[in-house]
């Protein structure tokens, strides 16, 4: 009886330390993750009894909390169109937690961030009620509004599925991120549960995914946007605009049996044509070719260069997706990751910072978008600084570059008013089967001597079509985007 009463005993002794253990593992050693997970509402509520700072830019205000009359002391609201801006500043809410820069800024916002110690102190000692520091994006809330009205504008017939990143170049801010569909982040953070929930069950039902944010979270092979780095690194292979290359129609895919053509079977102007002219035309055989003479090493360290690493940008403030050239195998897959296709991926802010590298003069940016916090005092505690992510080109080079880019824009057809753009176009195709698929749509670009570069992808929508190119839709909403940048040049 004593063996059997002492096992139970031990046994006893064993779960009371264990739990002891766990409690302490979980109340010392987890509290701060578990405090700032987005789903644990228990913190909301308490943040809910005092003020939320404010997420601003361009000296308009995204988020703020205003007193309730309610449950709750403060409401959250979304005063500038908040659809607009709504997968990047995020929500709010009682129910679904946090996103976008509410979650990634949330100890700032709601005051608990170890920078704001001596205010929460001051606070304290005064008696005053406690207050979360304020955000500014580097956003240019015209742009902003611009992109994604073009956005859903769509076709004239429905909104796109997609989304526009403009940034500026020689410091990396991020001037605008529109995605499209979106949501309405002031539904989400209402204080009424039926208006949560029906604006959440609408969300769920859309197969287009409305939370995600397509300009930084959705990767897509971005087509023939890709030749700016192909052509870059050829360039610093001693090549130039005036070397002869194939102006074949089609060719041999490198280790296969295969026949690659031009897309959608256009013409190369046969013979030999310079690279100049394949730039502009966007032929495929000419840059399949010129990749076995590249070579897999130099194409795959000119990716990196500019940015195409498999690594997110660091310490931007929402999540991103890597962009990256995926597996190269065999020659094959050099040649098809030349053109944009095969496993590359990018985003969409990756896109526009391929733009911008060439804008400023090879120098490639860390994009960002936090421009400055500020403590409730209005005291600055952190300001935007640049950062050089290292160089993709030499000066020259970059220069040949915009000049190239310069007249694959003429050979698009576009342009704005007294305005001389450098871009590139791409289409992608994608799927099992992708005659059967409608392709993504690309368009990239800058403005030569002013600070301002733009991506658009588009995914899918009404009126997009097998027959849909990067410089049907895709360009006009570039082209409008830049002109909101310029000041409304066009």
């Amino acid at each position: 009886m004593n063996a059997a009463i002492r096992r139970v005993a031990v046994a006893a002794m064993v779960m009371v330390v264990a739990l002891l253990l766990q409690l302490t593992w979980i109340q010392v050693f987890r509290a701060d993750d578990l405090r700032a997970d987005p789903r644990n509402t228990r913190m909301l509520l308490d943040e809910y009894s005092r003020q939320r700072g404010q997420i601003t830019a361009g000296g308009r205000v995204l988020a703020l909390s205003l007193p309730g009359d309610g449950r709750y002391k403060y409401v959250r609201t979304y005063p500038t169109d908040p659809v607009a801006f709504g997968p990047t500043v995020g929500y709010y809410s009682l129910q679904y937690a946090t996103s976008g820069i509410e979650q990634s800024q949330d100890a700032f916002l709601n005051g608990s961030d170890s920078r704001l110690l001596s205010q929460r102190i001051s606070g304290l000692i005064s008696g005053r009620t406690p207050q979360g520091g304020s955000v500014e994006l580097t956003l240019d809330p015209v742009a902003q509004q611009v992109a994604y009205d073009a956005l859903r504008r769509g076709a004239g017939q429905g909104s796109f599925v997609g989304s526009v990143a403009a940034v500026r170049p020689s410091t990396g801010e991020v001037l605008a991120l529109a995605s499209s569909p979106s949501f309405d982040p002031n539904a989400l953070s209402s204080q009424e549960q039926t208006v949560r929930t029906e604006e959440m069950e609408r969300i769920e039902q859309s197969a287009d995914r409305p939370l995600l944010n397509h300009a930084t979270q959705q990767s897509l092979p971005p087509g023939s946007t890709m030749k700016v780095i192909t052509t870059a690194a050829a360039l610093e292979q001693g090549m130039g605009p005036e070397t002869p290359v194939s102006g074949a129609d089609r060719t041999l895919l490198p280790g296969t049996s295969t026949y690659l053509q031009n897309y959608a079977g256009q013409t190369c102007g046969g013979g030999t044509v310079t690279l100049r002219r394949a730039f502009e035309l966007s032929c495929n055989v000419p840059f399949v070719e010129l990749s076995q003479e590249i070579g897999a090493e130099a194409f795959t360290e000119m990716a990196e260069r500019f940015g195409i690493d498999g690594r997110p940008p660091e310490d931007f403030a929402i999540p991103v997706a890597p962009s990256g050239l995926g597996r190269m195998d065999d020659s094959a897959q050099l040649a098809m990751s030349a053109i944009g296709q095969s496993d590359v991926r990018m985003t969409t802010l990756q896109n526009a910072m391929v733009a911008a590298t060439v804008s400023n003069g090879g120098v490639r940016m860390e994009p960002q978008l936090i421009k400055s916090l500020t403590a409730p005092d209005l005291s600055l505690v952190q300001a935007f600084t640049p950062r050089d992510a290292g160089r993709a080109l030499t000066d020259e080079q970059a220069g040949t570059l915009t000049e190239l880019m310069v007249g694959a824009e003429a050979n698009a057809g576009g342009g704005l008013s007294g305005v001389t753009i450098a871009s590139k176009t791409g289409t992608a195709e994608h799927g099992v089967d992708s005659s059967e698929s409608i392709p993504y749509t690309w368009y990239i670009a800058f403005v030569p001597g002013q600070d301002v570069a733009v991506a658009v992808a588009i995914e899918s929508g009404p009126g997009i079509t097998r027959d849909t190119v990067g410089a049907t839709f895709a360009g006009p909403i570039g082209r409008e985007v830049l002109g909101a940048l310029l000041g409304g040049a066009g």
